[in-house]
């Protein structure tokens, strides 16, 4: 028998883990006990040529406008190949999106096993309310809901402004449900109400001992709503190696380990076609993929979830995509799923483990001659609720900080590496719905890496490794009275500092401290 490796990243580099035994044991010694839960193999061993995977990698890296958090590549219940590019690590937490959907959907199955309700129970009986079209309210269901039919024409805005979300997005007019897909979370997010009405517990709290537990998913969190539902549709903050564990799961119909978690009737209903989609159809808060007979979980920015059943496979990606996910997924389908195997491959001669690291800014460590040590810009108002930003120069080290609802993030930055700091100072997030990061614990790492472009423009690369997003922050002028701060480039929806010129400039008289 071969001894089982995999790839990890852990700093700045990916490294070969010895024995899944081992690796298991250790595991349970760590604070993130549950990376390392699955069984590790070589891909050969499972049919899946090494030189696909690496290449599957590389393409994934090398797409524009997308920096790649996790791959994990899961064969016939093991871990084949995973891969964890610095700054981020396989004990990364990351906030889901739209992934979170389809932990929803599984709630609702296990709930109708319990009798607690059926795809037919009306929304009206949970939410009793006048409507001025009652008939249309009185037939919405949750299987309506399931399948993203409830029609209400969805508001993705609301949230920011409105506390009591139930009632306002209830009260909208509502067309004959069932009838038209239209992709809103706010579907998802009523059948978290509704579960914690039937059950008396949150969705996380309900999740935990039927889901989360036997899977060994211990680091789970959900965010919350200002009516203290867990958003559902949103907001679930694990890690990469907690989704491929559902996807197996999903993949195995609902049993894991001798126990049926989710019945396996309710996975079969929730990966077949429900509705038309004008694609290859949508399930239960599932895509079907263009992939015969794949499925997927899918959250905003590319957080996926494969299941291939032909091939008994799980493909997990998280990332901070700007860019259309069918170039990721047609990068599995066509790269990778065409060279797997039935059988055993010949194992390859052992090589050096490939270090993986997202690419730091482009330039130089050389500052512009006449920039000061020490410089702090007001900014104005803007949606990230940054104050200011400041830079110190400390021999061949910048310090970047910028000052969030009042409170100081300080980042110490070599050229051409990834730092990193913790901070209890919550990320940049596109969501701005109320009470956002409620139910989130923290603390969050950020790391962040710089460079001088030959101008002398200051560019500033963030990984919020804790969370997902991704900031390139430029700061030009640097040697005059007006200095500049601006998004180069982001890979966030939000660009809220682009142009925005100093009303102050400062010159800092003690070095910038990270506030307690």
């Amino acid at each position: 028998m071969h001894p089982t490796f995999s790839t990890h990243h852990h700093h700045s580099s990916s490294i070969i883990r010895p024995v899944a035994v081992l690796c298991f044991l250790f595991s349970l010694l760590t604070a993130d006990a549950q990376v390392d839960d699955l069984p590790r193999t070589r891909p050969e061993t499972v049919g899946i040529p090494s030189a696909a995977v690496d290449r599957l990698m590389d393409s994934l890296m090398a797409l524009p406008r997308t920096a790649i958090h996790s791959l994990i590549v899961m064969r016939h219940g093991q871990v084949a190949y995973e891969s964890y590019p610095a700054p981020f690590r396989a004990e990364s937490m990351h906030t889901m999106y739209s992934c979170s959907k389809t932990f929803v959907a599984a709630a609702v199955g296990i709930a109708i096993s319990e009798r607690r309700l059926n795809t037919d129970s009306r929304v009206a009986d949970f939410f009793p309310m006048d409507h001025r079209n009652a008939a249309n309210y009185r037939q919405m269901t949750v299987r309506d809901l399931l399948t993203m039919a409830s029609g209400i024409t969805p508001d993705w805005d609301f949230r920011n402004m409105e506390p009591q979300w139930t009632s306002y997005w209830l009260s909208k007019t509502i067309d004959r449900p069932g009838r038209k897909f239209r992709y809103d979370s706010m579907c998802t997010y009523l059948l978290s109400a509704i579960l914690q009405k039937v059950t008396g517990q949150t969705l996380l709290e309900y999740l935990k001992p039927r889901l989360f537990e036997p899977l060994h998913i211990t680091r789970v969190e959900w965010e919350k709503s200002p009516e203290g539902i867990d958003t559902g549709g949103w907001g679930l903050y694990i890690q990469a190696e907690s989704l491929a564990k559902f996807g197996q799961l999903l993949l195995q119909g609902g049993r894991w380990r001798g126990r049926q978690l989710i019945p396996e009737a309710w996975v079969k209903e929730m990966m077949k076609k429900q509705i038309d989609n004008g694609g290859p159809g949508y399930g239960y808060q599932m895509w079907r993929c263009e992939y015969p007979g794949a499925v997927r979980a899918d959250g905003a920015y590319g957080q996926y979830i494969l299941v291939v059943p032909d091939k008994d496979m799980v493909v997990v990606i998280t990332e901070c995509s700007a860019i259309n996910g069918t170039r990721q997924r047609r990068l599995v389908w066509r790269e990778l799923l065409p060279l797997v195997v039935d059988t055993q491959l010949p194992l390859p001669h052992e090589k050096k483990p490939v270090q993986r690291l997202l690419p730091t800014p482009e330039g130089s460590k050389r500052a512009p001659k006449r920039m000061p040590r020490q410089l702090a810009i007001g900014l104005k108002p803007n949606v990230y609720a940054w104050s200011e930003v400041a830079v110190e120069r400390t021999g061949s080290s910048v310090t970047f900080s910028y000052v969030q609802e009042g409170r100081r993030v300080s980042l110490p930055m070599t050229y051409g590496r990834w730092n990193t700091i913790t901070t209890s100072v919550t990320p940049v997030y596109s969501v701005r719905a109320k009470d956002r990061f409620k139910g989130i614990s923290g603390p969050f790492t950020l790391a962040g890496s710089y460079a001088f472009a030959p101008d002398g423009t200051l560019h500033i690369r963030l990984h919020y490794t804790d969370w997902i997003t991704l900031l390139d922050i430029t700061i030009g002028n640097l040697d005059t009275s007006q200095p500049t701060v601006g998004t180069l480039d982001t890979f966030h929806p939000t660009v809220a500092l682009r142009e925005n010129h100093a009303e102050q400039p400062l010159h800092l008289e003690q070095p910038v401290r990270e506030n307690p």
